[in-house]
């Protein structure tokens, strides 16, 4: 957590590289933002302009999710493509670093596990048209270098998650990532990709997405690591005791076929879809672990169990259909 003294050092900063835009201009407070998981994350308003600054936590490294460098970078070589992306408008590598972008007034809303009021044909118009962003997202060529992950280094990364996390919370675990380390189909070749493609991670404006945010774990790899994770939000059955009904919202198949828009279906896309399962009963593990070691309070992890169970059950049906 930053001291007032830090937030106020690093808006010094912020207004010092924004001037020139603003010339006159009066800037605002640098307010945080609530719902950011990684770094910090603020708002700061010059007149009627408004910016979003993320910035690394001062003592720590900008490594991870406080990369925002590299995070800036991928936002920077996106704009102006067909993927909608904030622009960034300043970027300061000085310890503590951070970047700041354009503030895109939007709502992001994960349909099947966020409370709202949004009309369900909305939400089946939103999800059918990201679907086409992400086809444009895995069709982008750009300059940016990052890590490569295939489908083997894909497993690792969430089962050593998976295995951090106490076993009588991950029920069948142990199976389910022998059975899929016994199934890693070939590699595509790496496409940019997002890390967390959803609707939650969209700012929306009316039927279109505006940009798409959050990109603190993209990575150039196998675009099926994507589109699993994706098709996963598309049924609240996925999520028992967290998941809403949305009537009319796409099926997988529906969502596949835009994504696909009449090009040849991606091979092998049943295992990603219990990759992406795996990843979510980690993920989940791993948070509810912390909410019970006392490292992170939050009560509402304890609603997860049903969930993690359900992912791991699923993913070994979907295994054992393709077998």
């Amino acid at each position: 957590m930053s001291s007032a003294t830090d937030v106020t050092a690093l808006a010094g900063r912020v207004r010092e590289r924004l001037a020139a835009r603003h010339p006159g201009v009066p800037f605002g407070e640098l307010r945080t933002l609530p719902g950011g998981h990684s770094g910090l994350t603020y708002s700061i308003a010059a007149g009627s302009a408004s910016y979003v600054v993320k910035a690394v936590p001062p003592g720590q490294r900008p490594v991870g999710r406080n990369d925002v460098l590299r995070q800036a970078e991928v936002l920077r070589a996106l704009t102006g493509s067909s993927v909608p992306v904030p622009e960034v408008f300043a970027v300061d590598d000085r310890e503590p670093a951070w970047f700041a972008m354009e503030f895109v007034d939007g709502e992001a809303v994960e349909p099947v596990l966020d409370e709202h009021r949004l009309d369900p044909g909305l939400c089946r118009t939103r999800m059918l048209a990201l679907a086409g962003v992400l086809r444009d997202l895995h069709g982008t060529q750009t300059e940016v270098t990052s890590e490569l992950l295939d489908p083997t280094g894909e497993l690792e990364r969430w089962g050593r998650t998976m295995r951090a996390v106490p076993e009588d919370l991950r029920p069948g675990a142990e199976e389910l990532l022998s059975r899929l380390a016994s199934m890693v189909p070939d590699g595509m070749p790496p496409t940019l990709t997002h890390g967390d493609f959803r609707l939650g991670n969209v700012l929306c404006r009316g039927e279109r997405p505006a940009a798409v945010v959050d990109w603190e774990i993209w990575s150039l790899g196998d675009p099926r690591i994507d589109l699993g994770w994706f098709l996963l939000f598309a049924d609240h059955r996925n999520f028992p005791r967290l998941g809403r009904p949305v009537p009319g919202l796409p099926t997988e198949e529906e969502l596949l076929a835009a994504y696909t828009d009449g090009r040849t279906e991606l091979p092998d896309l049943a295992w990603f879809r219990a990759l992406a399962r795996t990843k979510m009963a980690a993920i989940m593990g791993h948070n509810l672990r912390r909410h019970r070691e006392g490292k992170h309070h939050d009560p509402d992890q304890e609603r997860l169990p049903p969930t993690i169970a359900a992912m791991i059950r699923t993913a070994l049906d979907i295994l054992a259909q393709r077998s």
